[in-house]
């Protein structure tokens, strides 16, 4: 369903080609059945964006009952992303749960995320299943992007088991690794995050948390174990408390 326009900005509609200003292009099925959910009308307002950084301001030309066709006025060169690249790499949690964390760390600004399998893993997906899964996860980030302005959709990886995405994690190189564990006897510290670098990599256990011996390879890996608190936080808590961390951090640096 499409998301509810923001208070009184034109609804935002995310479309899965590069645009370009033109005066007709006919929009895919998807945002097309977006405006028409939402009863746009000729010469009604909308932002586009297409992930690509910046959005487009266009108005719709034409509403009918297969497609919409829309006239693109102009690009706006605005970014709404963390100066810090965070990339999740979750423990999987099962039902719903996964499908509010994706949703909650796109509106806080998450730059990727990495869907992990892990030995006390309670959602397992493997096959057709995992690609569907994937797919609806992916649609929801793009959701949430339309709902809070952000114009560059994080990027939902595929799902890979602990031991293997350790061996070769990806991101940014010089990425500072926290490893999200109740056992660990420190926190990160505000000096900590301020310091860190542009770049970090956050790793959060499923349901029951890591194994001792999955928490020391991940050590090994180069990650440090950090506590968030006496507390012990749900698995899908856990990682969203760090990226309002760092909204937070990057808010109180601005004002």
């Amino acid at each position: 369903m499409p998301r509810a326009a923001r208070a009184g900005l034109p609804p935002r509609i995310h479309v899965g080609e590069r645009l370009r200003r033109t005066a007709a292009l006919r929009l895919a099925p998807t945002p097309s059945r977006h405006l028409q959910v939402l009863r746009l009308q000729p010469g009604d307002a909308l932002t586009l964006f297409d992930g690509g950084g910046g959005e487009w301001s266009a108005r719709v030309v034409a509403m009918a009952r297969d497609h919409v066709t829309v006239a693109i006025d102009g690009h706006r060169d605005v970014e709404r992303e963390l100066a810090c690249r965070v990339t999740v790499a979750i423990g999987m949690p099962a039902n719903d749960r996964m499908d509010t964390f994706i949703e909650k760390a796109t509106e806080l600004g998450v730059d990727a995320i990495q869907p992990i399998l892990s030995a006390r893993s309670v959602l397992r997906l493997e096959g057709e299943r995992g690609v569907r899964r994937i797919a609806h996860w992916r649609a929801i980030a793009v959701a949430a992007c339309e709902q809070c302005g952000r114009n560059r959709v994080p990027h939902v990886h595929d799902i890979r088991a602990l031991d293997d995405w350790l061996s070769s994690p990806g991101g940014d190189a010089g990425a500072a690794r926290w490893l999200l564990s109740p056992c660990a006897a420190a926190m990160p510290t505000l000096q900590d995050a301020r310091a860190a670098p542009s770049a970090l990599l956050v790793l959060s256990g499923p349901e029951g948390g890591f194994t001792a011996d999955e928490e020391a390879s991940a050590q090994a890996a180069g990650f440090r174990a950090c506590s968030l608190g006496a507390r012990v936080l749900r698995a899908d808590t856990a990682p969203l408390v760090v990226l309002a961390g760092c909204a937070w951090l990057e808010g109180a640096s601005q004002s």
